[in-house]
């Protein structure tokens, strides 16, 4: 950092501060993300509404502007890894506090498939936006999936795939969850470049997601249906 620097953080009030922090979220700016997030925490703020407020209304923006084409991938992949640092000092006081959770969700590429650009930017997103996220990674056969779910009792389930061989694999699993009578206890979204909604709904998946934001949007959604479901119970 130059002694030029025109804008110093600890010197901004609050609000002033948040509208900052979402400006370098956009920017990908890590260390000023961190930074950002210590100094409202020295300032008694509670870490979730810093989740709520700074950093998951600063990747609401930058998903919106992903989804209009303003902003590709490799920004957003920079937008994410900023929000990760603020995380990183959040996340054990978030856990201490018992802070709400949007939800749980286990993703992961399918079996024969090692891409995992699509499925990294859904996975921060999606804890961007407050959810509990457990990546298993790439080329992940049915028996990964099932141990995922029986681990970590997710509310979603993502699969992901950008090969047309691979995309075939996502009904296996989904066939795999129906004969063990589990399938109704999840909501199975799919998504990577080759797929489209026809065929989520011919390998029997809740929803197809087109991109990251999509998928924070549509996972929402089905949480809320989900509590509204509970509460008329």
């Amino acid at each position: 950092m130059s002694d030029e620097e025109e804008i110093i953080l600890s010197e901004l009030p609050d609000d002033e501060l948040v509208l900052q922090m979402h400006d370098d979220l956009y920017d990908g700016l890590k260390e000023e993300i961190e930074e950002g997030t210590n100094i409202l925490l020295e300032r008694g703020w509670q870490p979730y509404d810093i989740l709520t407020k700074a950093l998951v209304e600063g990747m609401r923006i930058v998903g919106e502007d992903f989804r209009d084409g303003i902003l590709f991938v490799p920004e957003v992949l920079l937008s994410a890894n900023a929000m990760k640092g603020g995380m990183a000092i959040l996340r054990p006081l978030l856990a201490e506090t018992g802070a709400p959770k949007q939800g749980k969700m286990v993703i992961g590429t399918v079996k024969g498939d090692i891409h995992d650009i699509g499925k990294n930017l859904v996975g921060m997103m999606m804890e961007g936006a407050g959810f509990d996220v457990v990546d298993i990674g790439i080329n992940n056969p049915v028996e990964n999936y099932l141990e995922a779910m029986e681990e970590h009792e997710p509310d979603i389930v993502g699969m992901s795939a950008l090969l047309t061989t691979t995309m075939p694999y996502m009904k296996v699993v989904i066939d795999t969850m129906i004969e063990k009578g589990i399938r109704d206890d999840y909501t199975v979204l799919v998504g990577g470049a080759p797929l489209n909604e026809e065929f989520g709904e011919a390998v029997g998946a809740d929803a197809y997601c087109r991109d990251a934001a999509v998928a924070v949007e549509t996972a929402k959604d089905f949480m809320a249906r989900k509590h509204n479901q509970r509460a008329s119970a």
